[in-house]
């Protein structure tokens, strides 16, 4: 059952006086608002953390696609290359024993 504000300064009014319960309650409800605070910050932070990873994910993936390009350029041009060095080995091979 659930304990109001009323009740417990009803309560502390008894056993430590009128001011002291007041300034205690006055005490809890800006503990219990920093508190809620914090949490707020905190969930704001983990938002905010999700969709940094979202993001990088997203980054992570789009460089994946351009890494599969430039390989396959790189591996395009090494064949042209080598097919170059084949055809000028040939023509120096072929002049050599002429």
């Amino acid at each position: 059952m659930p304990v109001t504000e009323i009740e417990v300064y009803e309560t502390l009014k008894e056993h430590v006086g009128e001011k002291s319960a007041k300034t205690l309650l006055e005490f809890i409800n800006v503990m219990v608002e920093k508190e809620f605070e914090r949490k707020k910050d905190i969930l704001a932070t983990k938002q905010d953390i999700a969709e940094l990873r979202s993001a990088t994910k997203q980054d992570i993936a789009e460089l994946e696609v351009k890494i599969e390009r430039v390989r396959a350029d790189l591996i395009k041009w090494m064949f042209i290359f080598w097919a170059g060095q084949i055809g000028a080995l040939t023509a120096i091979l072929a002049l050599f024993f002429k």
